[in-house]
């Protein structure tokens, strides 16, 4: 058992699906910090419920940020421990923990990564394609930039990584095909849970495997990079 860091800030991954998904540190971390800052506590709670963790929870969401922000360096700079948590996965992909870990940087406040899940990794390493070299784009601009973004990335020789939305999926898949070219890709979808799913194929063939689809749940696109 760890020594608990105090005035020490813990990004602690937590799973992105299946509650099996966690460290035995994690779990140990989250149970002896003073404070647990997390995305929609009411999400966090579920797993705190089940492995018995009653540590208590605050929320740090983008809607709060700059206030919350404050709050918890001055929680930390007077001693209290720390754990921040996202939604699922590991804290600081494509979710509000870059602001804070940047201020505890600023004030030299220790900042103690607990590794664990993470979605991008899962999806790249089951896609069959390159993985020594690739690059994380999270989600594309959703207007302003969008085409210019696709333009430039066109040109990318490394295995791309995005995030994106249920709602978005055909959009986007289209869209890369069109700058692209028909690029070999893996979508992963609802990872780790229930009614977890990857299509690995052409965008061509994805695009027809999206088509007429009511999508759901989270979405890891995968995507060879230019030949």
């Amino acid at each position: 058992m760890e020594e608990i860091v105090q005035g020490g800030l813990y990004l602690v991954s937590t799973p992105i699906g299946n509650l099996g998904d966690i460290t035995y540190r994690a779990v140990d971390v989250l149970k002896r910090v003073g404070l647990i800052a997390a995305e929609d506590t009411r999400k966090s709670k579920i797993l705190c419920n089940h492995y018995k963790i009653d540590t208590p929870l605050t929320s740090y969401h983008s809607y709060n940020l700059q206030k919350e922000t404050g709050r918890l360096v001055e929680k930390l700079q007077n001693g209290l421990s720390v754990a921040l948590i996202s939604d699922a996965g590991t804290p600081g992909i494509s979710d509000p923990a870059y602001q804070l870990v940047v201020e505890c940087k600023n004030r030299n406040i220790p900042v103690i990564p607990v590794p664990g899940a993470s979605a991008l990794l899962a999806a790249l390493v089951v896609s069959g394609l390159q993985t020594h070299k690739f690059v994380y784009e999270g989600f594309l601009p959703l207007k302003k930039g969008r085409k210019s973004r696709l333009e430039f990335l066109a040109q990318e020789t490394r295995t791309m990584v995005f995030y994106e939305s249920p709602h978005r999926i055909q959009k986007t898949v289209k869209e890369m095909l069109e700058y692209f070219g028909d690029r070999s890709c893996t979508m992963g979808r609802e990872i780790t849970k229930k009614f977890e799913e990857f299509f690995r194929g052409k965008l061509s063939k994805l695009l027809e495997h999206l088509s007429g689809k009511n999508v759901k749940g989270e979405i890891v696109l995968v995507v060879e990079g230019k030949l």
